[in-house]
């Protein structure tokens, strides 16, 4: 009776400590990567993604736009404001839903 009980559960049994491995051992990889340093392909990419970051504030938007980025800009904001009937595209909309009138439905 013990043995066949055994039996029936070794494979949730096995299942369980598989997926614990598992997971253990993939945070364990995540921790190793974070005590090491980072090689030096992610290092650039890293210290670029700081470099505009920093660059973007400054310049209030996109690094070096010229004027022809802005005309551009502007002429798609124009062809949408003409096919989608004005208003401020720049912003999200609000949307205001009305609550529907239900009428109470009684059996008889």
């Amino acid at each position: 009776m013990i043995l066949q009980r055994l039996s029936q559960l070794y494979p949730l049994l096995r299942s369980a400590v598989s997926v614990q491995l598992r997971r253990n051992l993939g945070l364990t990889a995540v921790a190793f990567n974070k005590a090491k340093e980072l090689d030096p392909v992610q290092k650039l990419f890293v210290e670029k993604l700081r470099e505009y970051t920093t660059k973007s504030k400054s310049a209030g938007g996109v690094v070096d736009a010229g004027p022809e980025y802005q005309r551009n800009v502007n002429d798609e904001l124009t062809k949408l404001q003409r096919l989608y009937g004005g208003g401020d595209l720049t912003k999200f909309p609000d949307f205001k839903f009305v609550e529907p009138k239900l009428e109470e439905v009684t059996s008889k």
